[in-house]
């Protein structure tokens, strides 16, 4: 019985760091996507004011 319930209390704190894990790829992910945008707003800014 105790094998079990390890088992258990093993795979529920994988799936919650898989959880976190995702979150975490994901704002990195946004981060980096608005960093982009905003990088190209900035350098199109920079060309319009010339």
């Amino acid at each position: 019985m105790l094998i079990y319930m390890l088992a258990t209390a093993m795979t529920i704190v994988m799936l919650i760091a898989t959880a976190f894990g995702l979150h975490q790829e994901a704002a990195r992910v946004r981060v980096k996507a608005n960093t982009k945008r905003l990088d190209g707003l900035a350098h199109r800014n920079v060309y319009r004011r010339h």
